[in-house]
């Protein structure tokens, strides 16, 4: 019996760098943008885009070939999610996170996944103090994570309760302003390195919670994180980490809860099988290529890393429609 095989399917996969540059350099020219404001031909995106009609025209084709456009006539138009999350004008534009994802520093830690493979890491981490790259994650990424960030917020507070708020690396600060937003009673510790808490500061004031937080620049794993609190938020740091490193991190953050503080996780958590759901499965690879121990993590291995980290039983919620899920312990 002949086995039909696809040629193509290797070709697309060897060259899929062109639609990460591709889909960077459209956001650069404003196309989704030009194209929403009614600009729907070649020849009418060229000259907004300050842009030849054929390199217009071929970008255009490209993206449409991939889903991020529709073609109809001559005439392009925007996809459901690109006309979302792509056009200027949308209150959910996340264009900027294209300047972190196709970021040099972290495009080049895939030039060798073969070397990766072989030392089941990366031999480096960008987790050096103050390092400059966690400025870019925290100010181009912050549009990805409003959304999760909006969601966990009322699982792990509720309005008019006190609430003092530890945010563990909190970069752009956005799940404890969230949390502050929803709780207008709840005050916000920010912890991360100091360049960055500089972010976490501007957007802490530009959404209106100026007087209501304080920051604790250094390393999580050094510094005084001081005791007392409700809630201590844990978004998106724990993947950097093998699993016993991760416990020593959690047994600081009980130590720095009150009895029956809520410990609240947020991660990309693959199923068992380790290949579904998509978000979860991929987010290893990142992880691979960015730090020498990290990994994404099932649920199961979590609830074992608080437990080990002296918590109770962990229960995990959806965030959805954001890929994250919401895994919330309590110090007991």
């Amino acid at each position: 019996m002949k086995i039909a095989v696809n040629p193509g399917r290797i070709h697309q996969a060897l060259t899929s760098y062109q639609l990460a540059m591709a889909l960077k350099g459209a956001i650069e020219l404003d196309l989704f943008t030009h194209i929403a404001a009614g600009a729907t031909t070649a020849a009418d995106i060229a000259p907004l885009c300050q842009a030849k009609e054929k390199g217009v025209r071929v970008l255009c084709d490209f993206l449409t070939v991939h889903g991020f456009l529709t073609k109809s006539k001559g005439a392009y138009g925007l996809a459901a999610d690109t006309a979302a999350l792509l056009d200027k004008n949308s209150p959910a534009y996340m264009g900027s996170v294209a300047g972190f994802f196709t970021h040099p520093v972290m495009m080049n830690k895939y030039r060798d996944v073969a070397a990766l493979v072989r030392n089941g890491g990366a031999t480096d981490h960008t987790l050096a103090p103050n390092d400059h790259i966690w400025v870019e994650f925290a100010r181009h990424m912050a549009p990805m994570f409003a959304l999760p960030a909006s969601i966990a917020a009322p699982h792990v507070t509720n309005p008019g309760e006190p609430a003092k708020v530890l945010d563990i690396a909190a970069g752009h600060g956005l799940f404890g302003i969230h949390v502050a937003l929803h709780n207008p009673a709840a005050e916000i510790t920010f912890q991360d390195w100091n360049n960055v808490l500089d972010v976490a500061r501007e957007n802490a004031a530009s959404m209106g919670i100026t007087g209501r937080f304080r920051t604790i620049p250094g390393s999580a794993f050094e510094v005084d994180l001081g005791t007392g609190y409700d809630l201590a938020l844990l978004p998106n740091f724990l993947h950097h980490f093998d699993f016993t490193t991760n416990v020593i991190l959690l047994k600081k953050v009980r130590a720095a809860l009150k009895p029956d503080g809520l410990a609240a996780v947020i991660e990309f958590v693959p199923n068992e099988d380790r290949v579904s759901p998509p978000d979860g499965a991929l987010f290893a690879m990142r992880m691979l290529g960015t730090t020498p121990s990290g990994d994404a993590y099932t649920f199961a291995e979590i609830e074992g890393m608080l437990r080990e980290g002296g918590f109770g039983a962990a229960e995990s919620r959806s965030l959805a429609p954001a890929p994250q899920q919401l895994i919330l312990a309590r110090n007991r």
